[in-house]
């Protein structure tokens, strides 16, 4: 049975380009990038040309980008580091409530070593207000963190706006754009950010492949000690093999963007027209404009996600609930409720993510399956049965 993927912000295959040129790699003598000799040349060629793509595509200069091996170590690195490295300024944090569980999960293990955060509120589609940034900065405000973008509802931040307020408190501003970049036009000098967080996987490069974009001027502390490698703040061996399918992902990422921005949203918007259409008892979550054009969730009331995503495997569809960090644990998604949603409707969310391997006829495929599965799983359902 074929396998289609709506659930390409867990997983999106690589490149048959990217695989191509890794596998051409693997099967050379290639050394390590520190060594000084002819095999270390080699890895240390394909090192700078792959951190000068992965600069490129999001408009850092090439010494702003340390490699990582994910996004989650990247929000890590973001965080601590910055937490460390302005320890004698203050321990205020200001965050948005809908962040990633690797962001959120450190600063609550900051919290408990005694720094203050003040979760700030979103509206009804997750969208933060700039102006309760600025008035929650103190003086010993030390970072703010906002996403680029929810994986789990879509909706985009007003990311500039933010910045421009920390640029002119002198507070750091940090935005995990995992979901984001590759996805969509990011310019870190535009949007005048400190710290940018970013993973290959998104837009097709290998998993095990991420970075962290940090301004100049910007001092932060590292996670892993104990070599030189990545400017001293990311100690450990280079998985060359990963950097280079992410600098070739990039690369293409950065050519085909504003094609694949169009033909993506093409395909959301007929996922989004056809689910909200034909299944009653649904809302889209998150803004219906200005979202990822790869994105669409739902909650579908008086049945469970898990259910849905089940019944949907059987049929070759992959889909999610909720973050795919968070799903695992059968709790109801924090990021829903900071929405405003109640814990019934909640339970039923469910979240597609589109892939430029996706086509027309996988929707149409989709929309003619699913209805199908709600009205099995309702007439089942005793909340709906009792509605």
């Amino acid at each position: 049975m074929k396998m289609i993927n709506f659930d390409h912000l867990a997983y999106s295959p690589i490149l048959p380009e990217v695989k191509s040129a890794m596998e051409a790699f693997l099967g050379e003598d290639i050394g390590n990038p520190l060594s000084r000799h002819l095999f270390g040349e080699k890895a240390k060629k394909i090192l700078d040309e792959s951190r000068q793509s992965v600069s490129e595509l999001i408009g850092a200069d090439i010494d702003e980008i340390i490699f990582t091996s994910s996004g989650s170590e990247s929000n890590n690195m973001a965080i601590k580091g910055i937490a460390k490295s302005q320890i004698k300024k203050g321990r205020h944090i200001i965050a948005s409530p809908l962040e990633h569980d690797s962001v959120y999960h450190p600063l609550k293990s900051l919290e408990k070593q005694g720094y203050e955060i003040s979760w700030l509120k979103v509206n009804a589609y997750g969208k933060v207000n700039p102006e309760e940034v600025k008035n929650l900065i103190k003086t010993d405000t030390i970072l703010i963190t906002v996403m680029s973008a929810s994986n789990e509802i879509g909706t985009l931040e007003p990311i500039k706006k933010i910045a421009e307020i920390a640029q002119d408190k002198g507070v750091i501003f940090h935005t995990d754009a995992v979901a984001a970049a590759g996805i969509i036009p990011i310019n870190v000098k535009d949007l005048g950010v400190d710290l940018l967080s970013l993973a290959g996987n998104p837009f097709y490069a290998p998993f095990g492949s991420g970075a962290l974009y940090i301004r100049k001027g910007v001092r932060i502390l590292p996670l892993i000690e104990g070599g030189i490698q990545e400017r001293g703040l990311r100690s450990g061996t280079h998985n060359i093999s990963a950097i280079m399918g992410m600098g070739k992902a990039a690369n293409l990422a950065k050519e085909k963007l504003l094609e694949r921005k169009t033909y993506l949203t093409t395909l959301r918007d007929k996922l989004i027209k056809g689910i909200l259409e034909n299944i009653s008892d649904c809302f889209l979550t998150g803004h219906k404009i200005e979202r990822l054009p790869n994105h669409a969730s739902f909650c579908i009331k008086y049945i469970e996600g898990e259910a849905m995503l089940m019944h949907l495997n059987f049929k070759g569809l992959a889909g999610t609930s909720g973050s795919t960090c968070s799903s695992e644990a059968l709790k109801v998604s924090r990021v829903l409720k900071a929405i405003g949603i109640d814990d019934v409707s909640a339970q039923g969310s469910v979240v597609f993510s589109l892939g430029i391997d996706n086509d027309l006829q996988d929707i149409e495929f989709f929309l003619r399956e699913f209805p199908p599965i709600i009205q099995k799983l309702r007439a089942i359902s005793p909340l709906y049965q009792s509605n």
